[in-house]
């Protein structure tokens, strides 16, 4: 049967305090310098550990196997689920890195990302619902006035009431410039919001008392395209002046998505019959406004990939330790059994190594980011500041695309690992694949997180946010170049740093000529750019590893990083290839003949 997940407290220790030193960095943020130190970090993990093993994790099979129901517009969500998310809420989690002013504990992104990966390792399907809430909590206290703040954010940070993002139409997917939901100005000054959303994560449950919908929509006479796109609240109950629960809005859950995963998140077809709305902000930003809640989900789903991940490697490596298959190729192990376990198959441990290279390479990669966003938040040095700013545009879309994919690879692995055990439910492997393979697809898929990636965050700029990214890698490199216990680390870095330096000045050179470049480069070359970053994320771990190598934790940090630089590292070259090929051969065939019955 599959082990109880346990959070990677060891590993996320080692990234706060020893790689990014955040206590060094809390101290120059005037506004959580005073809120945080190492010990509270560590407390506030430990209790995350706790909630996510003992509460949260046990949940998981059975919300599987019971899904989220819905009947006459309403949703029930699994057995257990309104429990533990009560438990979630009374223990605050809600309001972790929440606005204080609103009743927010106003803590670091980088101490947020591991409760939101101890809860995704967890139950994905759980986790989906308060995701939501603080996206769009996030969202409301970047762009709406003060009142609306006062009005919905304090309730949203307690768990009281939910947030949700509804973007997607059934005829508009990505392409959000031709949504056809519109919003009729009232003479209150509210508006009369109509249409149908698709996708809509938690748009119907049984967890909260109201359910605050932040809705894309269209004013009469608004710009064409995505331009005239406005940003609307509109509560699943209207509210009175005290600010208690009044009628019920006409926004109505029509039916839920039966799904290959996350089957205990309930994801709804929502009707909206002229109900009143709320705008945000000003009208036609509601894109940029949505972007907010976009990029926090974005890293959201890296964050959910890892958390899959580490589950799949925690189960795989238990299963590979005490499951006896074969003899080892060198000679007998285990005398005493009448097989060896299956850990001493090379097979088996590239498969293992390959999820724990990729697992902490990600988990790496997450809390890099978290700590520019932190930066962008906390800073008060405008030049810290923008570089940061710089490094968040262009990494968000790696992190949601590049983390994604190799976590579904991994939970891939980790089924394998069990063979024909990982077929069957009740091990959980399949479970993993299930749910971790929509991280590639929602939120954007991963083609076009590489489309903005390669033709926004690149191409577009000429390279300048490459340019601060690209930069602080070739510092490291020259100062750690005389390092001989770094040497298998800096080398391949600097070398995969020059590669992809190399095909980037070619795409941007070619682009001018074939405006199929950008397209048909995209793919590989966020997988490159992603190779890349783990490289320099294993060289940082590496770095202060290397200092205690007679220590196991510090000892298994350097095996895992050699083998990520010998053997996964390398794929670089078969992306980049793949790159220098151009367009051609995807763009010859005619249409036509894509059709075998032609």
């Amino acid at each position: 049967m599959m082990s109880n997940y346990q959070a990677p407290m060891r590993d996320m220790q080692f990234l706060l305090h020893e790689v990014f030193n955040a206590e060094q960095l809390w101290t120059t943020m005037p506004a959580v310098a005073e809120l945080i130190d190492k010990d509270t970090a560590d407390a506030i993990l430990s209790e995350g550990a706790k909630l996510t093993a003992g509460v949260i994790a046990p949940l998981n099979r059975n919300s599987d196997e019971q899904g989220a129901t819905w009947s006459s517009g309403e949703v029930t969500t699994p057995d257990g689920f309104a429990k533990a998310y009560q438990m979630y809420c009374e223990g605050g989690w809600g309001a972790l890195s929440g606005d204080p002013e609103h009743g927010g504990m106003g803590m670091p992104k980088m101490l947020q990302s591991f409760v939101e990966e101890m809860i995704q390792s967890a139950s994905i399907s759980f986790a989906l619902y308060p995701m939501l809430t603080a996206g769009a909590s996030l969202a409301l206290s970047a762009h709406a006035s003060e009142e609306m703040k006062q009005t919905y954010l304090e309730n949203m940070y307690s768990g009281k009431w939910a947030g949700t993002m509804c973007l997607t139409e059934p005829h508009a997917g990505s392409d959000l410039g031709i949504m056809t939901a519109k919003a009729e100005a009232l003479e209150d000054g509210s508006f009369a919001l109509s249409g149908t959303k698709i996708f809509i994560t938690g748009g119907e449950q049984d967890l909260t008392e109201n359910i605050i919908h932040l809705v894309l929509a269209k004013i009469p006479g608004a710009p064409e395209g995505p331009r005239g796109i406005s940003m609307f609240v509109v509560p699943k109950f209207l509210l009175k002046d005290d600010g208690s629960l009044g009628a019920r809005n006409t926004v109505t859950c029509g039916s839920i998505e039966h799904k290959m995963g996350i089957k205990g998140s309930a994801t709804c077809v929502m009707n909206f019959d002229t109900a009143k709305g709320f705008l945000v902000g000003e009208e036609n930003k509601g894109l940029n406004y949505m972007f907010t809640m976009m990029n926090y989900e974005r890293l959201g789903m890296g964050i959910q990939g890892v958390g899959a991940a580490e589950t799949s490697y925690q189960q795989a490596a238990e299963y590979a330790i005490e499951r006896i298959q074969g003899r080892s190729a060198t000679g007998v192990k285990s005398a005493d059994k009448k097989a060896d376990s299956l850990i001493v198959h090379p097979d088996v441990r590239k498969m293992l190594l390959t999820m724990r290279a990729f697992n902490e390479g990600g988990r790496c990669f997450s809390t890099y980011v978290a700590k520019q966003l932190d930066i962008v938040k906390f800073s008060h040095d405008d030049v810290e500041k923008q570089q940061a700013e710089a490094l968040v545009a262009l990494l968000t879309p790696v992190a949601k695309a590049f983390m994604t994919d190799m976590a579904y690879e991994s939970c891939n692995l980790g089924q394998m690992v069990f063979g024909g055990h990982g077929y069957v439910r009740e091990w959980g492997q399949e479970q993993l694949v299930r749910d971790v393979r929509i991280a590639q697809i929602y939120e954007g898929t991963n083609g076009i997180q590489a489309l903005d990636l390669l033709g926004r965050k690149v191409v577009a700029n000429k390279g300048k946010f490459l340019d601060v990214y690209f930069t602080e890698i070739t510092t490291f490199i020259d100062q750690h170049t005389d390092n001989q216990a770094l040497t298998g680390f800096v080398q391949p870095l600097a070398v995969a740093l020059e590669k992809l330096k190399a095909v980037t000045g070619l795409i941007i050179a070619e682009h001018d000529q074939d405006k199929n470049m950008v397209g048909a480069s995209a793919s590989d070359y966020l997988a490159a750019f992603g190779l890349l970053s783990y490289a320099y994320m294993w060289a940082l771990m590496a770095e202060k590893s290397s200092a205690h190598k007679d220590e196991d934790f510090y000892q298994a940090k350097l095996y895992v990083g050699v083998f990520f630089n010998e053997r996964l590292l390398p794929r670089i070259d078969g992306h980049i290839h793949a790159i220098e090929a151009g367009s051609k051969s995807l763009m010859a065939m005619p249409e036509n003949l894509f059709n075998y019955n032609h």
